[in-house]
């Protein structure tokens, strides 16, 4: 999915549980940027374009070992060690985006290394994608109002 796909339903999971969170800002900011983290293996994405990224690139193919569950729980360990307040936001943001991306054609590998693919019928940037984009985008409106009022 594009990155803006990933966004929309990363905000939806936020508003979803920010009731629970204390430190709002934190989770919201973990959230969103850890939303973006498992497409940092492509020259293309968001954060891939930076030259932080690319010797990471070198190493790694493209929905192999930052779209499974092993990396997530290898992050949520590391929070949980360095930064707990923002292992809930890496959850939300990384697990959102996984599953997201479990409903694609190209599908994920969540037990890598095992080969096993999880795969959908939806085609990156296709007009499903943009439906689920806009239905998602209404939907954080809609959270947003009954959150404010």
């Amino acid at each position: 999915m594009l990155n803006k796909t990933h966004l929309v339903i990363t905000i939806f999971f936020i508003l979803v549980f920010i009731p629970l969170v204390n430190s709002k800002i934190i989770f919201i900011i973990i959230a969103l940027i850890c939303s973006l983290i498992p497409d940092s293996d492509i020259k293309s994405s968001f954060l891939g374009k930076y030259k932080f990224f690319r010797p990471l690139q070198f190493f790694v193919t493209h929905r192999g070992f930052f779209h499974s569950l092993l990396f997530m729980i290898i992050g949520i360990l590391f929070f949980l060690i360095i930064y707990p307040i923002g292992a809930f936001g890496f959850f939300v943001g990384y697990s959102s985006h996984l599953i997201a991306d479990s409903f694609t054609k190209e599908g994920i590998r969540f037990f890598y290394p095992l080969k096993t693919n999880f795969s959908g019928k939806i085609n990156t940037g296709s007009r499903i994608e943009n439906l689920i984009f806009i239905t998602f985008g209404l939907l954080d409106i809609l959270l947003l109002i009954t959150i404010f009022i």
